[in-house]
């Protein structure tokens, strides 16, 4: 919950123009901005090398569900991806894996690309449990989702315990879970499992990124307060390679 969308306008233009004269073919930008923001940004996105995505949808797909946004009213905003199930909607709105369920259900439904979030307490990783936890959610999560191509549905690992504290899981504690989420969508989605994109979101920063992301199930970052600076943000464009 950062900017207004003037500045956020502002900041896109500037992030466009810049990216005019650095290397980034090799990744795939997408940004992730408040419903307020979204407009705007459709607009100043199309034709550009940056896609819009939104950071929650409703499950419902219109109705009396006052303050909800649908996956219609998304898609008609030239948005491409929706976050669902990141853990703070989870802690602060008790939002619940059958509700992340039906909100992957309903984007993929409309022909958004659900970036679906996972992840363990520092409680329940300190317990042995966070491989344990975090495929019991991304199995109940995507129970009953099917979609036709790899590139419709990205999963995040975010550690709880590492997002906004500074704290990152070392590389290796990162590509382990990822491994582990990786062999899970091998049972689940065997023909897309292998071209999946998992993405590491626990407080990458340019300082990590270049180790996190050569790792062989890492295939990029949920970028958080990184992002919010241009030039950090084109240093992990940069590190994507």
């Amino acid at each position: 919950m950062n900017k207004v969308p003037s500045e956020a306008e502002n900041w896109l233009s500037e992030l466009q123009a810049r990216l005019q004269s650095v290397a980034h073919d090799h990744a795939e930008i997408a940004l992730c901005a408040p419903f307020t923001h979204l407009a705007g940004l459709g607009k100043l996105a199309k034709g550009s090398p940056v896609a819009i995505g939104a950071q929650d949808v409703s499950a419902h797909e219109q109705g009396a569900y006052t303050g909800e946004v649908s996956a219609a009213m998304l898609k008609d905003l030239n948005v491409t991806y929706v976050i669902i199930g990141h853990s703070e909607r989870r802690e602060y709105h008790a939002e619940s894996d059958e509700l992340v369920n039906g909100k992957v259900k309903t984007a993929l439904a409309y022909g958004l690309r659900p970036i679906l979030c996972v992840g363990e307490t520092l409680e329940q990783r300190e317990a042995g449990q966070a491989t344990e936890v975090v495929l019991k959610q991304l199995r109940a999560d995507l129970a009953g989702v099917a979609f036709d191509d790899a590139e419709d549905l990205t999963i995040a690992y975010e550690p709880i315990w590492a997002i906004g504290t500074g704290k990152t899981a070392t590389s290796q504690d990162a590509q382990d879970m990822c491994q582990a989420i990786r062999q899970e969508l091998v049972s689940l989605y065997p023909k897309h499992a292998a071209k999946m994109r998992i993405l590491y979101g626990g407080s990458m920063n340019p300082g990590n990124a270049t180790e996190l992301l050569a790792q062989a199930d890492i295939n990029g970052g949920l970028i958080g307060g990184a992002s919010l600076d241009i030039d950090s943000l084109l240093l992990l464009i940069k590190a994507a390679k």
